[in-house]
């Protein structure tokens, strides 16, 4: 697959670990526990550019917590 950045065919795929937290309201959330994800990365060697993924399971997590917190 090409690079969305770039254009390159050269792309590796990883795992990653990455805590997502409910902090975009400034202090509002930050009783909110974080919620820890694995995607699957998409990095370009030539550029750098990474696109990720997260799974549903982790996804709903996500969307509940940003209904409670508008």
């Amino acid at each position: 697959m090409a690079c969305r950045s770039c254009g390159s065919g050269n792309e590796a795929k990883f795992v990653a670990e990455m805590m997502i937290h409910f902090s975009f309201s400034g202090l509002k959330n930050l009783d909110k526990p974080g919620i820890p994800v694995f995607p699957k990365l998409a990095v370009c060697l030539a550029c750098g550019f990474t696109a990720f993924t997260i799974s549903e399971a982790a996804l709903r997590p996500l969307t509940e917590g940003m209904s409670h917190s508008v």
